[in-house]
């Protein structure tokens, strides 16, 4: 009899292995005709909810080129910083393009593609605020959004007397800046940017001092070599067509780095 159930077990373990060997999440999509992408909806101009109530930016831009190339209906799914790891690893998602950085954490939770985007992180702040290096923000409390690559590598940069408010998404962090609350924060170059063009008048958070560079991936399951190899392709070709750069310049008003 146990050597019944041990059979059973083992031909159940092989039917798995086979299942998961055979998986292609690429000719699903295809299959289905459709194909569910995260974005951001909080990270303008990466993802950010218009006036007319749909999600606008380069992500978003990008998610459409993809869509378009396959030939799939595109089905945008909006996240925050803390579920764009998660809804991949689920399966709610097929792909995340959301502002994503790469770190080893992340890399043994899902693959990543080729860098489809610029991005750099700093501490920004108010002009009066005399901060030029880590080492400077000794006593002094810096706003950051909860679980973000800034997040994680402010924490290694500063020693115990500096105060991390952490925001719960980002709005709530640029916010905390524009209503005084704070008079540094750690974001990303192009939110500061689109912080200042979408406030007038406002004080600027002025750059302090680069934190990393990190250039931003699209985010892909573990496992998935056809859907990698289309992804990075598609970013190849649409390098040198031209057609990231123009989106690049639509929503960050630059060109992307020849190098990137």
């Amino acid at each position: 009899m146990f050597k019944n159930v041990l059979l059973k077990v083992l031909a159940i373990g092989a039917l798995l292995s086979v299942s998961l060997l055979n998986a292609n999440q690429l000719a699903d999509i295809k299959k289905s005709g459709v194909i569910k992408i995260a974005v951001p909806q909080d990270f303008a101009p990466f993802g950010s909810v218009s006036k007319d109530m749909s999600i606008q930016g380069y992500d978003v831009d990008t998610a459409k080129l993809i869509a378009k190339k396959l030939g799939v209906k595109l089905e945008l799914i909006p996240v925050a910083s803390a579920n764009r790891i998660p809804y991949l690893q689920t399966g709610k998602v097929n792909l995340t393009i959301s502002s994503l950085g790469k770190n080893p954490e992340r890399a043994r939770a899902i693959d990543f593609s080729d860098a489809y985007a610029i991005f750099y992180l700093g501490v920004f702040g108010s002009k009066d605020v005399k901060v030029s290096s880590p080492a400077d923000l000794k006593g002094k409390t810096v706003g950051v959004t909860r679980g973000t690559i800034e997040d994680i590598e402010l924490s290694k940069l500063v020693d115990p007397s500096v105060t991390i408010k952490r925001y719960e998404d980002n709005n709530m962090t640029t916010s905390s800046f524009l209503s005084g609350q704070v008079k540094l924060i750690a974001t990303g170059n192009v939110i500061v940017s689109e912080m200042a063009r979408k406030n007038p008048g406002k004080e600027e958070a002025m750059t302090k001092f680069m934190i990393v560079n990190n250039p931003c991936y699209i985010g892909i399951k573990k496992h998935e070599p056809e859907l990698m190899a289309f992804i990075n392709k598609f970013i190849k070709e649409n390098k040198e067509n031209g057609k990231l750069n123009k989106i690049s310049n639509k929503w960050f008003k630059m060109d992307l780095p020849k190098d990137l």
